[in-house]
């Protein structure tokens, strides 16, 4: 019951926090005070952790095991420029794939806007931190107290991937996002391990293409008509309508 009550208890508090900001600040937009809802949310999240982990999980050093704190500080570091050269790589790939294909067009002359670089520099640091605190260090670990390793990696995945709006590509591209998703997780999950339980690995590799994506979007690729959900998320051709972190995480599934 804890486990599935303690992030939602959160972010309803954090919901509930952020109300009063539709009254005293009128110049909000709604959209506005729910992203700030989320990161007190966020804010709780990390000031009760340590407290759940020594309670539920019996853990003494509760940021080692949730991956954030390394023996060394290099460590770290490396796990991070990993994850984001790993992003790079599959960012490059990807479009390489549409432009050959003729789904995308290059208009890299364009460029990025000051405010464009800064949103996507805060999808990379904000969306990469606070989902894989969540997923890959909070929800599989309670996962693990419970389930076999194996299993225990494949439901934190599922997880992620359900709590994505990706139904709203409608059938059967959402068949594809949700399928997509979940290997993200995996391969998150994978990261992880494949980094001796370092968090910042998956951070890198998953805010590194959120972020890039993003970037790629917003002022460098123009993706055009019969580009596949599956990969360009369901913005389809006008993903300006979806510059979200959603929108990344379900295009890059």
């Amino acid at each position: 019951i804890g486990t599935l009550l303690y992030v939602p208890l959160l972010y309803g508090l954090g919901w509930l926090i952020s109300r009063p900001l539709l009254w005293l600040t009128p110049q909000w937009r709604p959209d506005q005070v729910d992203l700030a809802g989320a990161m007190l949310a966020l804010a709780l999240l990390l000031a009760s952790l340590p407290w759940r982990l020594r309670r539920a999980w019996g853990c003494r050093e509760p940021w080692q095991r949730l991956g954030l704190v390394a023996p060394s500080g290099p460590a770290a570091l490396k796990a991070l420029i990993r994850g984001l050269t790993k992003a790079l790589v599959l960012l490059t790939l990807v479009t390489l794939a549409l432009l050959a294909s003729g789904k995308a067009r290059w208009i890299g002359g364009a460029g990025l806007s000051e405010a464009e670089l800064l949103n996507a520099l805060a999808l990379v640091l904000g969306v990469g931190f606070a989902e894989e605190l969540l997923f890959r260090g909070w929800l599989w670990g309670e996962l693990s107290q419970r389930l076999q390793p194996a299993q225990a990696l494949l439901w934190q995945a599922i997880v992620f991937a359900l709590v994505h709006p990706w139904s709203r590509a409608g059938w059967p591209g959402a068949a594809g996002l949700l399928g997509g998703l979940i290997m993200l997780g995996v391969v998150l999950g994978l990261q992880r391990r494949a980094d001796g339980g370092l968090l910042w690995g998956a951070i890198g590799l998953h805010g590194g293409l959120v972020g890039g994506w993003f970037a790629l979007q917003a002022g460098l690729l123009e993706m055009l008509p019969g580009a596949p959900l599956w990969i360009v998320g369901p913005g389809g051709a006008n993903p300006c309508l979806l510059y979200t972190s959603d929108a990344a995480d379900e295009g890059l599934g």
